[in-house]
């Protein structure tokens, strides 16, 4: 068993008495700041713009349904397990982690599936009915991954990249591990089978990545998930974040609902606090924002010299795909179906290089379905079930696309497809429905044209290619969230806060061993 990102070894870093930090954006990374920076002894108020935490793992009721807004695949358990450790709490007395399997359904247009489980000897049959000479290139993909995730997660995932000799000093490790080569290439040079090579290579859309650009590194979530496995918590995401939140509040924490923040202030490179749209605003020794990146530069400190010339810095950057979603409630349940299934469209390569860079929506998709009430019914009413279904698209800067008319004819053509291949008779048994669209994620999120993921994941935007963990310029400035170190999904932005919290310790430290 590997050792845990977020073990904790020793008590967590006190703060000198009387500090007070803010927290912009109550999503998994700012919750995870704010929570450590209470533990450190630093009164920390929360803010977000939406009534409810969560950020893209809001949560949206309807009819009975639950529908979660966002993330579902729970990896690193041991990360969350450490929030909870660093205030002398455990993690099973806040939200119950249920065990996915099988981790997710693969299905192809030609009938193919493959379950993608936590066990060897079935993954290894699986590969040995669909291509017997691909059994060993697993194998050696899967030691492969596993070196990766020692070097690239266990070993960095938490650590800040402020300079460029940090890069420097990793480098002999990341030519060793060829991550100047993409996730599809390096799946490839293991395994011969195009389905196969597929399963394998897909697990870099769940943190905004193509396979055919992101660096072979990301390949660390096959040996991830294989470490501790998928798990999804009950009553759903949102419980997790409720968790979360009253873990906070536990710890003394305050949390500003409905509170958009319209300004962090500042005075020459330093932050003295926020102001909200609503009139309030507070001081502060310190700022974390978990907003998104370019948001926070562009937008909130427009007012710094700083904030106009790195928004443009940044505004020239990669962004990931967006994404359009449909939660749909269903008056019928569907056992045959998985909790995770992804559904690959008749094109691989030649999609996702139109979903990454446009210029218009393609024709067809590629789609993720959500089905959690198989595995906790109490998400829909009696008798019934809750969906999501996701279908990567170009962010709102590589393809201009009328969502508001283009929303209604895309949810249906995906309902139709999921009826005619998954899920017979889902129109008529089709209880409340809405969409998510790139322009949702924009206008509710704040998210730079609409990304889903922030800053696309490539080796050329990552570690300290990133926006780092504390701003170079405004020094008690840190950032959180999937558009810093290490990156998005839930490990990551956790992973951002731990680094960002460890930062803040050392530099309080500082500061007052030199007063």
């Amino acid at each position: 068993m590997a050792e845990p990102i977020g073990q904790i070894q020793e008590p967590i870093s006190q703060a000198p008495v009387g500090k007070r930090a803010i927290v912009i954006g109550a999503g998994f990374g700012g919750l995870a700041a704010a929570i450590r920076l209470q533990a450190q002894g630093i009164q920390t108020t929360l803010i977000d713009n939406r009534d409810k935490a969560g950020g893209r793992a809001y949560v949206y009721h309807e009819n009975g349904y639950v529908f979660d807004g966002g993330p579902t695949v729970i990896t690193d358990p041991t990360a969350l397990e450490a929030l909870f450790a660093c205030c002398g709490r455990r993690l099973s007395d806040y939200v119950t982690l249920l065990p996915v399997d099988p981790f997710y359904r693969l299905c192809w247009e030609d009938g193919y599936s493959f379950d993608y489980v936590n066990d060897t000897a079935q993954l290894e049959a699986q590969i040995a009915l669909k291509s017997p000479r691909d059994v060993d290139g697993y194998r050696k993909l899967y030691r492969y991954t596993k070196d990766v995730f020692r070097e690239g997660y266990l070993k960095l995932g938490a650590v800040p990249f402020l300079s460029f000799r940090t890069m420097v000093g990793v480098s002999p490790q990341l030519l060793r591990l060829q991550a100047f080569r993409s996730v599809y290439a390096k799946v490839s040079s293991f395994i011969r089978d195009e389905q196969l090579r597929q399963a394998f290579s897909f697990h870099s859309l769940l943190v905004g990545g193509n396979p055919f650009t992101t660096s072979s590194i990301y390949t660390l979530i096959h040996a991830l998930e294989r470490e501790w496995g998928v798990w999804f918590a009950k009553g759903g995401t949102g419980a997790l974040i409720q968790g979360l939140v009253q873990l906070f509040e536990d710890m003394g924490g305050e949390l500003r609902l409905s509170s958009p923040v319209s300004e962090i202030l500042t005075r020459h490179n330093k932050v003295t606090g926020v102001r909200c749209e609503n009139g309030w605003q507070a001081q502060c020794d310190l700022l974390v924002s978990n907003a998104d990146v370019v948001h926070t530069y562009d937008a909130l400190l427009r007012q710094h010299p700083r904030g106009k010339r790195y928004s443009q810095r940044l505004k020239r950057k990669r962004f990931s795909m967006s994404l359009f979603v449909i939660y749909f409630g269903l008056r019928a349940q569907h056992p045959q179906l998985q909790h995770h299934t992804v559904l690959f469209g008749q094109r691989y390569r030649e999609l996702l290089s139109e979903i990454f860079s446009g210029p218009e929506l393609p024709e067809d998709f590629s789609l993720y379905l959500h089905a959690p009430s198989v595995t906790d019914e109490s998400l829909a009413p009696p008798g019934c079930s809750a969906y999501y279904v996701l279908a990567p698209v170009p962010h709102l800067g590589a393809a201009d696309v009328d969502w508001e008319a283009e929303a209604p004819k895309y949810r249906d053509r995906i309902l139709q497809y999921l009826e005619e291949h998954y899920i017979p008779n889902l129109r008529r048994d089709l209880d409340v429905v809405r969409v998510l669209t790139p322009v949702d994620f924009k206008e509710q999120m704040n998210a730079h044209l609409g990304s889903a993921f922030s800053i696309e994941p490539r080796l050329t935007q990552s570690a300290w290619f990133r926006p780092h963990n504390r701003d170079a310029v405004i020094s008690n400035l840190y950032l959180v969230g999937a558009g810093t170190h290490p990156g998005a999904g839930i490990p990551g932005v956790v992973g951002s806060a731990k680094a960002t919290c460890e930062l803040i310790a050392q530099d309080l430290q500082t500061a007052e061993t030199s007063a």
